[in-house]
């Protein structure tokens, strides 16, 4: 089983200096703060809703990951497109997505960003460019460079960010999508959100190659390791391959190296790690790590910061409120947004 130390980001690989850390403006830190703690509370009701039965099915948590998604999006527009795999629910939060249609989603309501339809592994919000959370292990790969080939076809300066797990990385998708995405030079940044585990089984204990970024040099790809619990370092890598990616140079693989804090998901019983490891990892928590710094220089003081988690628990609050009163959908909504034959002989009324 893979230790903390081995998992670590380290400060360099293959020659490759892990970049300092640098400053950026205090609106930025303010935003990372409020996005991550929202994604925290979020989840931390949904596992809690999740134990009551109120909301069923697969239910995948993002809490220890916020980072990632956080520090992306500060270093994006909001024209880029996002693509990720089924621990979706915190990716649309740091883009914008109402809360309270997220939350309905996980509670199958008609008034959730899929119309219930979907449920906690298939958010989806065009008006933030979130191009939905998809439950075939690497399928979101190819989607994404297909994402940035529209984006290059039709000379938008847009660029698609695609998440994946480091289960995903075994695909043989990964391998046919890289491969095109360099060939054509697609404005397309790979991220694999390595939190050192895919459902249940070591990085170490599944692949002779550890350090994942590594698979995108095999096609000429820039690619680097990304200290993920660390939202600056998320920030700087993701901006540095976005100006690659609209200077048509192609794509980036970054290799996010960050921790989930629950299982797998809600029903993990997590046997595969142990309680010190979780544990050491929380004593780098993303949010805690920016809280800090934010007080340390004066950005904020503790009330101000007292203001936002408060915020934050009303609407929290109020998207629990939006989604037990919401209805659920009519059975005529199961024919409903998908691709059908009207006539098709086997339809009876």
């Amino acid at each position: 089983m893979a230790t903390v130390k081995d998992k670590a980001p380290a400060a360099k690989s293959n020659g490759k200096a892990t970049p300092t850390k640098t400053q950026h403006p205090k609106e930025r830190y303010m935003y990372w703060y409020e996005s991550m703690q929202l994604q925290r509370k979020f989840e931390e009701k949904a596992g809690q809703l999740y134990g009551q039965q109120k909301i069923k099915g697969f239910c995948h948590l993002y809490i220890g990951q916020e980072a990632c998604s956080s520090g992306s999006y500060s270093a994006l527009t909001p024209d880029d497109k996002w693509i990720t795999a089924y621990r979706d629910h915190g990716i649309p939060l740091a883009l914008g997505s109402d809360p309270k249609a997220v939350m309905a989603e996980l509670y199958a309501k008609q008034t959730g960003s899929s119309k219930g339809k979907g449920g906690s592994m298939h958010i989806f919000d065009k008006s933030v460019n979130f191009v939905g959370g998809h439950g075939i292990v690497g399928a979101q790969i190819p989607m994404g460079a297909g994402i940035a080939f529209a984006e290059k076809y039709n000379k938008t300066g847009n660029l698609c960010i695609c998440f994946f797990g480091d289960g995903a990385v075994r695909q043989g998708a990964l391998h046919e999508a890289f491969n095109m995405a360099m060939l054509w030079k697609l404005p397309v940044i790979f991220v694999v959100e390595n939190n050192g585990y895919a459902m249940g089984t070591s990085v170490a204990r599944t692949s002779n190659v550890t350090e994942l970024y590594t698979i995108g040099e095999s096609y000429d790809m820039p690619s680097e390791p990304v200290d993920a619990m660390e939202v600056e370092a998320v920030h700087e890598a993701v901006s540095r391959a976005a100006e690659r990616a609209r200077a048509g140079e192609g794509p980036t693989f970054l290799e996010f190296r960050t921790y989930r804090y629950r299982g797998h998901s809600m029903s993990d019983p997590q046997k595969y790690r142990s309680k010190d490891e979780v544990e050491q990892y929380k004593q780098r928590d993303p949010i805690e790590n920016v809280r800090q710094y934010i007080l340390t220089n004066g950005l904020a003081t503790e009330d101000d910061l007292a203001a936002i988690d408060q915020k934050i628990k009303a609407t929290v609050d109020e998207s629990v409120k939006f989604a037990e009163e919401s209805p659920y959908p009519p059975v005529e909504e199961a024919f409903r947004d998908v691709y059908v034959q009207k006539d098709y002989p086997f339809l009876m009324e």
